[in-house]
């Protein structure tokens, strides 16, 4: 039996979903409740929190990138055996590409595939009565898109909210909390968003604090009973993995790797070895395949640079078998990694382009990628500020178009056994046959 469904979104980023979200879900395990969430979107980070709340798997839903038989399995599965599937939203509400119906990327495509009802959290600093205008356009911007509770988030004064409230009320519409200006703890950031979790100085106190300012600050209960059941879809879509058994790096420089993607390599039959090369640790000499996820590389170059077991057996694995490399995966391949302070670091040499953090541009967006070995199509995006230096005439790994069908031209290399590029592959463009 599948649990029910809430989606948490803002009208826009910065207005305090991840920290309602993860309030919700520390409160929520802490009464003994089963809970799951799911980031809506690309996101990799803001699941790992999720992951460290409930104590369960993180999991994305992204409507553009995953065919609309892939979403239903993931977000049914999430919710099989579960209390409660909490999805958190990326960005505002409604934004997305300007692709096919349902197939935008918005959070608000979730609403309608799988029904979940919206608590929208409302950042009324500056701000009154308006927040009531606000409101009403949300709740009528799109019938299939059912607003069914708002929590109230950086409030003032006990005055500021009871105005808030008084102007909301003629809506119909419930106010389920309000938090406090100065009450969340802060969650530190980096270049590409939230400091990972792995990383967090004091996640666990954090997501104590987290807890008791839901138990405090929001209607729990009528929170939960806002959520509709997830309908039942098929098992997930398989996804043939690189090899049976994989060599998985895994730490804090090599960590961006999506949760659905794993469990289709296990479903497939594939084994999964991780390690480590910020501990040195060379590939699993036993396994037929090695995959560099992405992460921040750049954060541990001189580490990285001076781990010699782990570039050596890297080399020696690469050259009898395939080894991929994703976003950072694809940096640690390159000849070298040039920090932000300019200095250059050596790297494992099997492609030939190197990259820079000293010369920062953002790369962000949705990609599709017809990988040119076999011709094969998929979805996913690039997030990274690394610009490549010493382009080199390596056969290209994929030809890329953004999500609008604009040609991006090529992209990665490939180099015997060895290939990468900065994109991260989420899902097949369709499903297979």
């Amino acid at each position: 039996m599948t649990a029910p469904g809430l989606l948490i979104a803002a009208p826009r980023s910065g207005a305090g979903k991840t920290t309602v979200t993860l309030a919700l879900l520390a409160a929520l395990r802490a009464r003994g409740l089963a809970i799951r969430a799911a980031k809506a979107g690309p996101d990799y980070i803001d699941t790992a929190f999720h992951a460290a709340a409930t104590g369960r798997p993180g999991l994305n839903l992204d409507s553009w990138a995953m065919p609309p038989p892939l979403l239903a399995a993931l977000a049914a599965e999430a919710a099989t055996g579960a209390d409660l599937l909490l999805v958190e939203g990326a960005m505002g509400l409604f934004d997305g590409i300007a692709g096919a119906p349902g197939r935008t990327g918005a959070a608000s495509d979730l609403c309608a595939r799988l029904g979940l009802p919206v608590l929208l959290v409302l950042d009324v600093t500056g701000q009154a009565q308006s927040a009531a205008a606000l409101l009403r356009g949300f709740a009528f911007h799109d019938p299939a898109t059912r607003i069914a509770g708002v929590v109230l988030n950086r409030t003032g004064s006990d005055r500021h909210r009871r105005m808030v409230e008084a102007a909301i009320a003629p809506l119909g519409i419930p106010v389920l909390g309000a938090i406090p200006r100065a009450a969340p703890p802060a969650l530190p950031e980096r270049h590409l968003g939230l400091v990972q979790a792995e990383e967090h100085p004091a996640l666990a106190e954090t997501l104590t604090a987290l807890a008791a300012l839901a138990e405090r600050h929001l209607d729990l209960d009528a929170i939960q009973a806002l959520a509709r059941p997830i309908p039942p879809a098929e098992a997930p879509l398989r996804v043939a993995p690189p090899g049976q058994r994989i060599a998985l790096a895994r730490d804090a420089a090599f960590s961006f790797l999506y949760a659905h993607i794993l469990a289709a390599w296990r479903a497939s039959g594939a084994e999964l070895h991780p390690f480590s090369p910020l501990a040195d640790e060379p590939p699993p000499d036993h396994c037929d395949a090695c995959w560099l996820p992405g992460g921040y590389p750049e954060l541990h170059a001189p580490r990285l640079a001076a781990a010699n077991r782990f570039l050596a057996g890297l080399r020696h694995f690469a050259a009898t078998r395939p080894v991929h490399g994703e976003c950072g995966g694809y940096m640690v391949l390159g000849q070298g990694i040039e920090d932000a302070e300019g200095a250059r670091h050596a790297m494992a040499g099997l492609l030939g382009h190197a990259t820079s953090f000293a010369r920062r541009r953002l790369h962000l967006g949705y990609r599709e990628a017809r990988l040119l070995a076999d011709g094969s199509l998929w979805r996913g995006h690039e997030f990274h500020y690394a610009t490549v230096l010493d382009p080199t005439a390596d056969p290209p790994f994929a030809e890329l178009r953004n999500a609008e069908g604009e040609p991006l031209g090529p992209a990665g290399g490939r180099r015997g056994r060895v290939s990468g590029s900065f994109f991260h592959l989420i899902a097949p463009a369709e499903p297979p046959a």
